[in-house]
């Protein structure tokens, strides 16, 4: 049996309280093996994607696909409902950043 398609793994590296009163940021590494996604979800506050390696397709509700490589980047709007998948033959990874609301969960699954 093959790899479960959502089998992304996340890594923490930050977070810290903002000077803007009840915000707080994230920074977290996703990595996307081949034929990986992160199913629709949606976080409350801003989400800053850097792509780190490989490549990635991202679904922004309401726009066409775009696929981006290493080195672009993508801005998500607070509450957005996206998905991303690996569209290449290796590993990616993505450098997520979050702008979000303190007490907040940092996502929420969408069906």
């Amino acid at each position: 049996m093959g790899q479960d398609a959502t089998s992304t793994t996340r890594k923490q590296l930050s977070r810290h309280d903002l000077g803007i009163p009840g915000f707080e940021e994230y920074q977290v590494r996703v990595d996307f093996p081949k034929g990986t996604m992160a199913p629709n979800h949606r976080h409350p506050g801003e989400e800053i994607i850097y792509v780190i390696e490989g490549h990635i397709e991202y679904q922004l509700e309401g726009q066409a696909p775009v696929t981006l490589k290493a080195g672009d980047v993508l801005f998500v709007p607070a509450r957005t409902v996206h998905s991303a998948k690996n569209v290449g033959t290796d590993n990616a990874a993505e450098l997520g950043t979050y702008i979000v609301p303190k007490g907040k969960p940092l996502s929420e699954l969408v069906k």
